[in-house]
């Protein structure tokens, strides 16, 4: 038995990872697992919830994997990203799948572009319409600002230790991510020590990379990954 998890991001929820959930469902008889991070779902309960507490829930979960799986791949978007990580450091996992990774976060150009588009939808009177500000103006409201800290502590702990990930590793980016820079992606490249990684740009990705127009080659590619046998 394969087991799979996927991490969803910082003030995310499994939706963000739903789509590449399904994927590898519809195609594998693998046991998938879709944990919702503490404080994180469809309302944002954040406050007063250390970053440390993240780690333990996807712990658990992978722990529950390791005793049933005979195989264990992680796969983390955004901040999971930096989580699945760290798992992958302090636990016998197979593979690791990281899709718009946070190891640096708010791509300041492509934001300009983002906040551009609002501007011309508010203008028409279309505001309500624009699907990422409809998202971020709930995020916004709903996420304290200790909560941001423990994210970025979060990330500061965690960077040290990616050159300790030797298992392969697929690392994937959307070249419009306005939250994510590609540098990122390029900083992770670099600086895991795995012999067998390999890095991908999605060219019109924005951050919700799983949502994006080529999403089914996107995912093709992560099954193949993971399917591979170690050469």
């Amino acid at each position: 038995m394969i087991g799979c998890m996927c991490i969803h991001g910082f003030t995310g929820a499994p939706f963000e990872v739903e789509p590449l959930a399904e994927y590898l469902k519809k195609h594998t008889d693998w046991e998938i697992s879709v944990p919702t991070l503490p404080g994180h779902g469809d309302e944002l309960k954040l406050k007063g919830i250390a970053y440390n507490k993240w780690i333990e829930h996807a712990e658990g979960e992978l722990k529950r994997l390791i005793s049933r799986c005979e195989k264990v791949y992680v796969v983390g978007f955004s901040m999971g990203g930096l989580i699945a990580s760290y798992l992958t450091v302090h636990y016998p996992v197979d593979k690791l799948v990281l899709l718009s990774a946070a190891a640096y976060y708010v791509n300041p150009k492509q934001l300009f572009f983002d906040i551009k588009e609002m501007a011309r939808d508010a203008f028409k009177g279309n505001l309500a319409d624009n699907e990422m500000f409809v998202r971020y103006k709930r995020k916004i409201s709903a996420t304290p600002i200790t909560a941001t800290l423990q994210f970025r502590r979060l990330v500061a702990a965690i960077k040290p230790i990616l050159n300790q990930i030797t298992v392969p590793t697929l690392i994937a980016q959307g070249e419009s991510d306005g939250v994510v820079p590609p540098r990122s992606a390029r900083y992770l490249y670099n600086n895991i020590s795995s012999s067998a990684k390999k890095l991908i740009f999605i060219k019109d990705s924005k951050h919700l990379i799983c949502h994006c127009g080529e999403g089914e080659r996107l995912f093709r590619e992560i099954l193949g990954f993971l399917q591979k046998k170690p050469e």
